[in-house]
């Protein structure tokens, strides 16, 4: 079909199917951008969803949920409510979900930008995608503007020296500061920023006023990882031998991401086992999956984030030394 064409035959329209493949040939061409569209959601995640990070939760509500809903409390008192949160920890160990069900259980609007989607070769495209976002929450709030890998967007130049990606980004952070600093005040939006890899942070945006709250998102421990395992095994079949406490116990360094990545490698053997048939999963499925799926947390990994910790006023749980 040549798509210039002014009339396309009927009959050739009617043979033409789209698959999957289809989809994922556009997906190639076609970019996630958030320049082109700012998406506001109301996230469906639970707390009940996460497990474990209990006191992360309560700290979460503490910040953002209670400010949204006791408005009128803070201004009676005369203070200002919380802007930003700042959260950081491996991958997988559940930022996300953390910023989607503060969202939900607070009933606010949610957006949600990946850092990296905003950055544009074009000379003034990234910061424009910023000032769109920002516009777009001032119109919906009360909402959360929750910013993923944040790095991308503020990372600092400490050599001195810029390239052409890093002027982008040092452009992209001023003009994310210029809206966190409130030329157009910002009323009851709350912002959220992750990422994995803090270090890389620049300093300027971790100021109180921008950031208010720091928060580690630490790999799980043992407790936690139990009550990861019971999130994700809650609705599969399973012969009453499969003992949670033991998995948990063996599955240290995994994030939560990498224990629902070993239930899912567990299925898929016990299906393998069954030609497919529905089959209750046994401990011999578990210790098949756990010989092909490994931690992506290490002890180097967890002492960065600890090293970091050290220079600021970070929330923690009391698990983490």
């Amino acid at each position: 079909i040549n798509l210039e064409d002014e009339k396309i035959d009927a009959k050739l329209l009617e043979k033409m199917e789209v698959n999957k493949q289809d989809f994922e040939d556009a997906l190639k061409e076609a970019q996630p951008s958030a320049l082109r569209e700012v998406l506001v959601e109301v996230p469906n995640v639970k707390w009940e969803d996460i497990g474990s990070l209990e006191e992360i939760k309560e700290e979460l509500k503490q910040v953002v949920d209670c400010p949204l809903k006791h408005k009128e409390a803070f201004d009676k008192m005369g203070i200002t409510a919380p802007r930003g949160v700042f959260l950081y920890g491996a991958p997988g160990t559940g930022k996300t979900l953390l910023a989607k069900a503060v969202a939900t259980e607070s009933g606010k609007n949610f957006i949600s930008i990946k850092g990296p989607e905003l950055i544009s070769k074009w000379v003034g495209e990234t910061e424009r995608g910023i000032r769109k976002i920002f516009k777009k929450a001032r119109q919906v709030s009360p909402v959360i503007i929750f910013f993923d890998e944040i790095d991308s967007l503020a990372s600092s130049s400490r050599d001195g020296f810029e390239s052409g990606t890093q002027s982008v980004t040092r452009s992209a952070l001023n003009q994310l500061l210029t809206e966190l600093d409130g030329i157009e005040e910002l009323k009851d939006v709350i912002f959220i920023a992750a990422t994995n890899r803090p270090d890389l942070i620049d300093s300027s945006l971790l100021r109180p006023g921008r950031i208010d709250k720091m928060i580690l998102v630490p790999a799980p421990d043992e407790k936690a990882r139990k009550e990861i395992f019971k999130i994700h095994l809650k609705k599969i079949p399973k012969e009453k031998e499969v003992n949670i406490e033991e998995l948990a116990k063996k599955t240290e360094g995994f994030s939560g991401a990498d224990i629902e990545g070993l239930v899912r490698e567990t299925v898929l053997i016990a299906l393998k086992e069954s030609n497919m048939e529905k089959n209750n999963i046994r401990m011999k499925h578990f210790e098949q999956a756990l010989k092909k799926t490994k931690p992506s947390i290490s002890k180097e990994t967890i002492e960065a984030y600890e090293e970091f910790s050290e220079h600021y006023s970070v929330f923690k749980p009391s698990y983490v030394e």
